[in-house]
């Protein structure tokens, strides 16, 4: 790991912010989800910058993390509206500390493997274990799941679905790894297809970008309003009929976000010298 230069004991918010979210950070394609655009990248320095001053390194950030989204896919099973508000609330603590572990190791210039496999972790488990949840609320929560396993079924396929679609990005990498190829440029001219059908599809369904529906952030928000229609609806479906509808209408358009991204990939200059 390389050593760490020298930086100020305490440094003003913009020394801090000049290394710690440099420009070129936030220019790359995947790099920011909009939240972090939104507010996020506003907020945390004001986190990441007492936890340096603690001197937790950036892989104790994300560990913090990781039981941060653990906790937001939890908190889901906790039945009607309290348990979706608390997941909301973890959901957006868990970007905010993202973004923090990412700014502490660019402080600290401390940079590892070990911090993208545990950031892979994080999110691999989150956007696992939030759908599963989901099919544990459509069936009635924790103590009512007899005879409702269908709805837990459902929720782990889409589960299933949502790590494909996420492992299809490092199917790429490895791929161009085992063929001794170079890094994939992280742009949105690598990541194009090139022009044909598939690029007129692809420009279509910006219009309609269901595939984003899938990060924690977007999926807790979306539990969050099911409550609120579980709620509105009262006693239709078994008193569940927005989670229920929410989990019957996302995971075939998880399918269809999974085909699309596959067929893109081909169709780019991912996986080509």
């Amino acid at each position: 790991m390389p050593q760490s230069s020298p930086r100020p004991d305490r440094p003003t918010l913009a020394e801090y912010r000049a290394i710690a979210q440099p420009p070129e950070v936030r220019a790359r394609r995947s790099a920011e989800h909009w939240v972090a655009d939104l507010y996020l990248r506003d907020l945390s320095p004001y986190v990441s910058r007492p936890l340096v001053r603690l001197g937790l390194s950036a892989n104790a950030v994300t560990y913090v993390m990781i039981l941060t989204g653990w906790a937001a896919a939890g908190a889901l099973l906790i039945p009607g509206i309290a348990g979706a508000v608390v997941g909301v609330v973890l959901g957006q603590l868990q970007m905010l500390l993202d973004c923090s572990d990412g700014e502490v190791a660019r402080w600290r210039n401390t940079f590892s493997p070990v911090g993208t496999f545990l950031d892979k972790i994080a999110h691999y488990t989150t956007e696992s274990l939030i759908p599963i949840a989901l099919g544990v609320r459509a069936a009635g929560g924790l103590g009512d799941l007899d005879g409702h396993y269908g709805w837990t079924t459902l929720g782990a396929l889409l589960a299933v679905v949502i790590l494909l679609n996420k492992a299809l990005n490092d199917f790429v990498h490895v791929s161009r790894t085992f063929s001794g190829l170079p890094r994939v440029a992280d742009s949105a001219e690598t990541a194009a297809p090139r022009p044909g059908l598939v690029a007129r599809l692809r420009r279509i369904a910006r219009f309609v970008p269901f595939h984003r529906l899938y990060h924690s952030v977007e999926m807790t928000l979306l539990v969050l309003v099911a409550a609120v229609v579980d709620v509105v609806a009262g006693s239709a479906w078994g008193g569940l009929a927005g989670t229920r509808t929410l989990l019957v209408v996302l995971l075939p358009l998880s399918v269809l976000a999974v085909v699309g991204h596959f067929v893109t990939i081909l169709a780019s200059s991912r996986l080509r010298a």
